[in-house]
């Protein structure tokens, strides 16, 4: 059983991180490059980050309680353990907070754009603190990937 909870831990770091990494800097740029319309460009980025944010949150519990369960008390100084966290955290965010905000506006601007409305400023804002947030997010994740084998001693 101690094989397989640790075949899960590696693949549910692959999983996050990879998924991280080949939506935000690899799909979604072909997107925005490869359709004429931005919009449908952007609706379905918007689609592939809120998939990539649920399979966040379920690796990160995974992550978290593998962590917990392995360190006993000492988890609070397991580093794996807080990276995870933030991650997590991170996620959270994003999947219930920037992202529903940046719906809304989109929601409140139609017919037209979002980025051809008076709501322009505020979501091209949001937008820029959503890509910050998940620019850090990934590059904990290459944190994370580099220590995983620490989680596993």
């Amino acid at each position: 059983m101690r094989r397989f909870s640790e075949a899960l831990y590696l693949l549910a770091i692959a999983l996050w991180v990879g998924g991280l990494w080949a939506i935000g800097y690899i799909a979604a740029p072909v997107l925005f490059a490869s359709l004429a319309d931005r919009q449908q460009a952007g609706m379905v980025a918007g689609r592939l980050f809120a998939l990539i944010g649920w399979v966040g949150l379920g690796c990160a519990t995974y992550l978290a309680a593998f962590t917990l369960v392995r360190s006993g008390s000492r988890f609070f100084r397991n580093p794996i353990f807080w990276l995870v966290l933030v991650m997590g955290a991170l996620t959270l965010a994003s999947q219930f907070g920037i992202q529903p905000l940046m719906a809304r506006m989109k929601a409140e601007a139609l017919p037209r754009e979002v980025m051809e409305s008076v709501l322009r400023d505020r979501f091209a804002t949001w937008h820029g603190i959503s890509s910050i947030l998940y620019l850090v997010q990934s590059l904990l994740g290459l944190w994370l990937v580099v220590g995983s084998g620490r989680g596993l001693k």
